[in-house]
């Protein structure tokens, strides 16, 4: 059975009496190639089990069947699971589970599969990707990768350099985590419905003992989520706004003893510099607290 064929799609779709839902963000593979390609790169050979979020008919999970000894699929949509019992009935090492990825409870789920290694790979909604992404990375899980396809626009954003003009929050929280790089671009044509962007597939190797050690991881996220929401403003000014239990001048002095300008804007800073900034602010709130 070709999945990536668009007669066979709509004709799955007919007999199942389904439409593409655009609430699920559902836009499907037509290009078998680019399928191949994403599950022959979803973790550079080092997982034995793949975590896909969102299988839609299964035309990406049969190919991850083919190459991982285990593939735990979610689909929020229950109308898909009837779909995908068939389409990937030869497949006895595939486990379809009907449940919001953003709901489950991912450790209990993907316990039984930690020894072997696991990683996840998944066609992400652009709606949400960011929620998805932070859960899995906030997740403590062992994950090796994580291969995604998304919005072209926010790949840039997840493998941009800092000092970029693409650099942002999410770029800086997920360099804490791992490293990014893009594999390919795919054009809207290969999908159907097309979407109205083009996606690629980005793949992140997360690091098994990050090289950054926060004293508060809280106060770091605190301070890359402050550098970033008002990215116009300088530093200073930016932060102001998010640690009202200090004062400008105290976050101006501790910008400056990290070798900073006073009038620096967050997206100039890497993550090594956001985590020296934030040991400093900890400290300054644990002496105004004493």
């Amino acid at each position: 059975m070709n999945l990536c064929d668009i007669q066979t799609i709509k004709q799955i779709m007919s007999v199942y009496g389904l439409k593409f839902r655009k609430e699920f963000g559902q836009n499907f593979l037509t290009n078998r190639m680019v399928v191949e390609d994403i599950a022959d790169n979803a973790c550079d050979g080092r997982s034995k089990t793949i975590l896909e979020i969102g299988p839609g008919i299964g035309t990406l999970t049969a190919q991850l069947a083919e190459r991982y000894e285990n593939v735990v699929a979610l689909e929020i949509d229950k109308s898909l699971i009837p779909v995908l019992s068939y389409t990937l009935e030869d497949y006895k090492n595939v486990r379809v589970i009907n449940e919001d990825v953003m709901k489950a409870d991912l450790r209990a789920l993907l316990e039984p599969y930690f020894e072997g290694g696991i990683s996840v790979c998944a066609n992400l909604p652009y709606y949400i990707t960011t929620p998805i992404l932070m859960k899995l990375l906030e997740s403590g899980l062992p994950f090796d990768y994580i291969t995604i396809m998304i919005q072209s626009e926010v790949a840039d954003r997840l493998c941009a350099k800092a000092g970029s003009r693409d650099c942002g929050a999410i770029t800086t929280v997920l360099s804490y985590y791992g490293t990014a790089e893009k594999l390919f671009t795919v054009s809207a044509g290969n999908f159907v419905p097309p979407p109205k962007v083009n996606s690629s597939v980005v793949r992140i190797k997360l690091y098994k003992d990050k090289p950054y050690k926060p004293k508060n991881e809280d106060i770091f996220f605190r301070t890359v989520k402050a550098a970033f929401e008002q990215r116009r403003k300088t530093l200073p000014n930016a932060l102001s706004a998010g640690f009202s239990e200090l004062s400008k001048d105290t976050l101006t002095t501790l910008i400056l003893e990290c070798g900073l300008n006073a009038d620096i804007r967050g997206e100039k800073l890497d993550t090594a510099t956001f985590v020296q900034l934030a040991d400093k602010i900890a400290d300054a709130i644990t002496a105004n607290i004493q």
